[in-house]
């Protein structure tokens, strides 16, 4: 197997939040500590919400911990579950008008136990061409047949069904997709999509990691307006918008009883750390205590954009806070990174096999809390990069 081009190769780099949450400061193995390294505004993590320091989801955790230990120490159907595990799968699954929520210790796990849940090797699938790594996992885990339909595209997803229809009849087709694509920033016809799963009795499988706090009425995310048995079941993250760690499906009744019973993810791990389940339920009052966070980021993600295409970017796709400026070639984004950095922003280059060949870009994040004139610095940062 032949090498990454330099351009490509990773790079693991350690940060330190600032105290004030307004950034990061990078940390390297060669620093002697006798000059402080300058802090960048971050531009990067999913943080969307500020809440990752947030002195709620701080006390929160620091109590359970003090109530609970640091983890808690087995399966969650051997003696590993707790009372905030209970607490947070009950409201999640209320916020979210679902009958059932199950807790995951990380998104990854997530996805491969809800694809795992839905198909098995028979099973016809049909995922967006830009679906996460670990939903693609999941349907080789399954061994079930896989198709990629053309991203958001409604018309390719219905021909490629209706030749399940007729190739595979009497198989029911799994549809996978994502409610906001991470590296595109662009979000489905979901509520078309829906309909059309439905009328090829078709179910399907949304992601809804970095819509989750963003999306939909109060962030509940764009499943939440669609009738109650339009999506077959979520999986959602409390590492983006909810400031914490860890994951959850969310599902009816019946699909919630077959995971307990069935989903190794599940059985076969030690539980989410409580402090981190206490963080998330946190977050979760903190969101409905203010619906409008959401709203107020969309607003600043669209003034963002308008203020790029006038600077002659094109226009990043769709409503959410991931902005991508889409470069071309790696050593080009990584160059323009490199810039970036220097004006004291950090957006990371993303590459392929992460995104399409020939579309490495800069994946800019708006946050909810951002200093003052940070985007008038990127404008400029740009403009010198170009």
């Amino acid at each position: 197997m032949s090498s990454p081009s330099q351009a490509r190769r990773r790079q693991l780099r350690t940060w330190r939040p600032n105290p004030n949450g307004s950034g990061l400061l990078p940390v390297h193995a060669t620093d002697q500590g006798d000059e402080e390294p300058r802090c960048l505004v971050d531009l990067a993590s999913n943080d969307y919400l500020n809440l990752a320091q947030h002195p709620e989801l701080i006390a929160a955790a620091t109590e359970e911990i003090k109530r609970s230990g640091v983890g808690a120490g087995g399966s969650r159907l051997v003696s590993g579950s707790r009372p905030v595990h209970d607490q947070l799968e009950h409201q999640l699954a209320q916020w979210l008008n679902r009958d059932r929520v199950l807790l995951y210790p990380s998104g990854f796990q997530a996805n491969l136990a809800a694809v795992l849940a839905l198909a098995d090797r028979r099973t016809p699938v049909l995922a967006d061409r830009l679906c996460h790594h670990s939903l693609l996992t999941g349907v080789q885990a399954s061994g079930a047949r896989l198709q990629r339909f053309a991203h958001n595209d409604l018309i390719d997803l219905n021909r490629k069904l209706e030749r399940c229809r007729d190739r595979h009849p009497g198989q029911q087709p799994l549809v996978i997709t994502e409610s906001l694509f991470s590296m595109e920033g662009t979000s489905p016809n979901l509520s078309a999509m829906a309909e059309l799963c439905s009328s090829h009795a078709a179910r399907l499988l949304v992601d809804e990691a970095h819509a989750l706090g963003v999306l939909g009425d109060g962030g509940r995310g764009l499943s939440h307006a669609l009738p109650h048995k339009a999506v077959t079941m979520l999986s959602g993250t409390f590492g983006k918008a909810f400031g914490s760690g860890g994951a959850f499906l969310a599902c009816d009744a019946d699909l919630g009883e077959t995971l307990l019973q069935t989903s190794g993810a599940f059985r076969y791990t030690t539980a989410l750390a409580p402090s981190l389940a206490a963080a998330a339920l946190a977050a979760l009052t903190l969101m409905q205590r203010h619906p409008n966070w959401s709203e107020e980021l969309l607003a600043t993600s669209q003034q963002w954009r308008s203020a790029l295409a006038a600077a002659g970017w094109t226009r990043p796709g769709g409503a959410g806070p991931i902005l991508p400026l889409v470069i071309g070639s790696d050593q080009a984004a990584l160059d323009r990174q490199q810039t970036l950095e220097a004006a004291g922003l950090l957006s990371i280059a993303i590459r392929p096999p992460t995104v399409p060949e020939g579309t490495a870009r800069l994946r800019l994040v708006v946050r909810r809390l951002l200093p003052d004139g940070t985007l008038d610095t990127l404008l400029q940062a740009l403009s010198l990069s170009r």
